[in-house]
């Protein structure tokens, strides 16, 4: 698959732009993911894509990069990603950009973090935003 294929993937549901929380055990070994509902400051709330990708690094260091071989290991990726699902072997589901040739299909089908995130800029503290989406 060539970079531009991979990239073609993401369905821009802005789900891997929010804050997650981990659970720290007491052996130091790292515990349960929580999901927040708020979003990287870069991420753009109506587009649900990032207002600057190719420059990203720059503002926010530790934004991850999504590549083949590292999603087996990226567990807090939500059971609707493309690349999770295209990494089991698993069809993309309707509302994807890739399947129903409409970019806007992912908002419509309420599948995007449109309508429920706030920015990162605007949060407060990440334990006043827990959510527990099906979808995450």
């Amino acid at each position: 698959m060539s970079p531009e294929q991979w990239e073609s993937l993401c369905d821009g549901c802005g789900k891997c732009c929010l804050h997650k929380l981990q659970d720290e055990e007491d052996d130091g070994t790292l515990g349960a993911i929580h999901n927040t509902s708020v979003a990287c400051r870069l991420l753009d709330l109506g587009s649900c894509q990032c207002s600057d990708y190719a420059n990203r690094w720059d503002f926010v260091p530790d934004c991850v990069q999504l590549y083949p071989g590292a999603i087996g290991r990226m567990g807090w990726l939500p059971p609707t990603c493309a690349y999770r699902l295209v990494h089991s072997g698993k069809d993309l589901e309707w509302w994807h950009p890739l399947v129903s040739g409409n970019a806007d299909s992912v908002h419509e089908a309420g599948m995007s973090v449109r309508g429920r995130a706030i920015s990162e800029r605007k949060a407060g503290p990440l334990e006043h935003h827990l959510v527990d989406w099906p979808d995450l």
